[in-house]
């Protein structure tokens, strides 16, 4: 069981290289020879931080697996520890700890804050998750500003722009190393195009573009592999599933929980991806929303070339179907009213 948890972790989820490059899809590395690696979990205590954690502690290319949370994470932090992998555990509790959990990280994945709850929107956890982030971006930025940033709270549209005007602050910025984990989204758009398309899920690959919010939430099933002849009907059904995907979970669980576990093996998959890319691994590409030119918003979500420096290359949308073309029409002003919100979230005090 532990094998196939990790060859998963292995699988490229987004990129087109996982099927035109299986060795890739195989690759790991052995203990000895994979670089030393330090992972930081920030909100390892809650709904999405345990199971994060437990995924992360089966990563082999985890050296260090450093769990942090305002309570809770000794446990956390015991329980995990006991999982016989690579990485050593630790786990850190309250704002005064926050430092150590930080320093020499290679990588600091944020699904701290608070579970959206039925009726809610993403916006109506900003108030809360924005206050977080800054806060949690302000250590980051003191104690490990080299490491790359995987954004998991939400809204991602806002909390990201949030965590780049931080770091400008405080001269420590790189475009290259800050991103908007946008995985469930693709995770979501390949598990239902396989289902409706009759087509083994594992061999799947869906681009989604735009946000990660909503209408803002673009799956471009036009360039899906492998090609299924899907009506109009589906392909719109299929876009609004995708879009409404957390709602979906949220209401099942009843006012109990959001979309916990499946966003922390979307999570476990992009942080495999980060890392893989900072270890030299080639072709690793993902979706993620990222500093952008691609359109006129300065971020944007696309897919993703990642290497030893975080971002080494956006890549273009591509053909887009008329369908598409109007959904990106339409998200552009949710996506850039986000993203202006989160900008100036940051810079009122």
């Amino acid at each position: 069981m532990l094998r196939s948890i990790q060859a998963s972790l292995r699988r490229s989820t987004c990129a087109a290289t996982s099927s035109t490059h299986p060795l890739l899809r195989r690759r790991g590395y052995s203990s000895e020879s994979a670089p030393e690696r330090k992972v930081a979990v920030l909100g390892a205590a809650g709904g999405i931080g345990q199971p994060l954690a437990l995924l992360m502690k089966l990563n082999p290319l985890v050296s260090s697996l450093s769990l942090y949370d305002i309570a809770g994470t000794p446990g956390v932090a015991a329980d995990v520890s006991h999982i016989n992998t690579r990485s050593e555990v630790v786990g850190y509790m309250g704002e005064d700890q926050l430092g150590k959990a930080l320093e020499g990280c290679d990588l600091v994945i944020i699904p701290a804050g608070v579970p959206r709850k039925p009726g809610m929107t993403r916006d109506d956890l900003f108030n809360i998750n924005a206050g977080i982030v800054k806060s949690l971006a302000t250590a980051i930025a003191k104690y490990c500003p080299h490491a790359l940033v995987n954004m998991i709270s939400n809204p991602v549209n806002s909390t990201v722009p949030i965590a780049a005007e931080v770091f400008k602050k405080a001269g420590t910025y790189d475009e290259k190393k800050l991103f908007g984990v946008t995985m469930l989204d693709v995770v979501r758009a390949k598990t239902f195009y396989a289902g409706k398309a009759k087509v083994p899920v594992e061999g799947v690959n869906v681009p989604v573009v735009g946000g990660h919010a909503g209408i803002t939430i673009l799956p471009l099933f036009s360039q899906a592999t492998p090609k299924a002849n899907l009506s109009d009907e589906d392909i719109k059904a299929l876009t609004k599933r995708t879009q409404d995907g957390g709602t979906e979970v949220v209401e099942a669980k009843a006012g109990k929980g959001s979309a916990t576990l499946s966003m922390a093996y979307a999570g476990a998959i992009f942080a495999d991806a980060c890392l893989k890319g900072l270890n030299g691994v080639p072709d690793v590409i993902e979706c993620s929303f990222v500093q952008s030119s691609i359109t006129e918003l300065p971020f944007f979500a696309s897919k993703v070339k990642l290497g030893k420096n975080g971002v080494e290359e956006v890549l273009d949308l591509g053909p887009l179907s008329d369908y598409e073309k109007q959904g990106l029409e339409s998200l552009m002003p949710e996506l850039k009213s986000s993203i202006e919100k989160g900008i100036k979230f940051a810079n009122q005090s």
